[in-house]
């Protein structure tokens, strides 16, 4: 099969050249900014990263065009989730400049601790879901360059080849062991983490792999999301669906903070007393809020439009900010939560626990992911 693109110019040198995206005949191409970047080209055979990748069944990226829209958040609860179930996860953090997962999952001032097998993960205390799943098969294993740090508060100023160096190591160097899931979660943008992680990587994941792309609702999210989906699509990157993060806002009455217009003083006192007299049914009510409306179809629209699942939505709820915060997981409970990861086990044929399925499962379902 030619590794030319389909969509390129006549005379595509290909993604492989060291002319990709240089030549002339490049110029005015869709894909020229890309092939410059080194992103489509073929590497060469990483051994090591090829025995890591070997012990882990299965490989999710979570990407996102756009910062602040909740990739680690997702990413930890993610991580949580499925431990939870009885899988054994590991978590890569490969935001170099801003790490967040250590406070996410309640590490921060851990260190990594280095034996002759490479680094040892930093690992997580991880309560089964429920009584018939063994401890034992619960594991949460953690690397991010937050470990690597002596002070939490210091800037990380590395360019771009010193980044990609530190993620080869991540991928070579971490003892991860038998892993069921392994999570990578990524900084925002398109630039030099992400074309690493898919250069190291994609050689060696296997079919059902791929990346869950987190947006919150309001186009100048998405619009930076929408290249995320193109960037997956141009480097054949599977895409396991779109999450739509901080969707919806919903307070109970009884909750609300109430603000005097003209004044600006608080009236909440004031308000829960005349509703309790007046119309106490309503405390029992909600208001529900869209903080950040949705942009025409919203996420799920744009997930039809490239051809792509729609994984389900997670409101803006003050227990998931908490969560994050004190580096815990969300209870069973939280439903939003529950579906996706419902969603994502079907996918790589599981159910609620450890079934042992995995990739290699010969029935030929594909779970409904879209191949680039």
């Amino acid at each position: 099969m030619s590794e030319v693109p389909e969509n390129a110019n006549e005379g595509c040198v290909g993604p492989s050249s060291s002319e990709a995206g240089k030549a002339e005949g490049c110029a005015g191409c869709p894909n020229q900014s890309l092939c410059a970047s080194g992103a489509v080209k073929k590497v060469e055979e990483n051994v090591d990263i090829k025995n890591t990748l070997s012990k882990i069944s299965n490989t999710i990226l979570v990407l996102s065009g756009k910062g602040g829209v909740g990739k680690s958040t997702f990413s930890s609860q993610l991580a949580f989730g499925l431990a939870k179930k009885g899988n054994r996860v590991g978590l890569l953090d490969v935001d170099i400049c801003g790490p967040s997962i250590p406070l996410m999952l309640g590490l921060r001032g851990q260190e990594v601790h280095q034996s002759s097998s490479g680094w040892s993960p930093v690992y997580v205390d991880v309560e089964p879901e429920s009584e018939s799943i063994n401890d034992e098969d619960c594991e949460l294993g953690v690397m991010s360059i937050g470990f690597l740090v002596p002070d939490q508060d210091s800037a990380i100023i590395w360019r771009g080849p010193k980044k990609n160096g530190l993620i080869e190591q991540f991928l070579t160097t971490v003892d991860w062991g038998d892993l069921d899931y392994l999570i990578v979660d990524t900084p925002p943008g398109t630039s030099d983490e992400h074309i690493s992680i898919v250069q190291l990587m994609k050689k060696y994941m296997k079919p059902t792999d791929g990346a869950v792309v987190v947006t919150t609702p309001q186009e100048v999210s998405m619009m930076d999301v929408r290249k995320e989906l193109n960037f997956c699509k141009q480097t054949k990157l599977n895409v396991l669906g779109v999450v739509e993060n901080m969707s919806t806002m919903t307070v109970g009455v009884e909750n609300l903070h109430f603000v005097d217009n003209r004044s600006g003083a608080d009236s909440t006192e004031f308000f829960l007393k005349t509703i309790r007299e007046k119309c106490p049914e309503l405390l029992s009510c909600a208001v529900k809020m869209n903080i950040f409306p949705a942009a025409g179809r919203g996420p799920r629209g744009m997930a039809e439009k490239f051809g792509v699942p729609f994984l389900g939505s997670i409101p803006m709820d003050p227990s998931v900010q908490k969560a994050a915060e004190v580096g815990t997981s969300l209870s069973k409970s939280f439903k939003p939560l529950q579906s996706i990861l419902s969603k994502l086990l079907g996918h790589f044929g599981q159910k609620n626990g450890n079934t042992s399925s995995g990739p290699g499962d010969d029935s030929g379902n594909d779970g409904g992911v879209i191949y680039g």
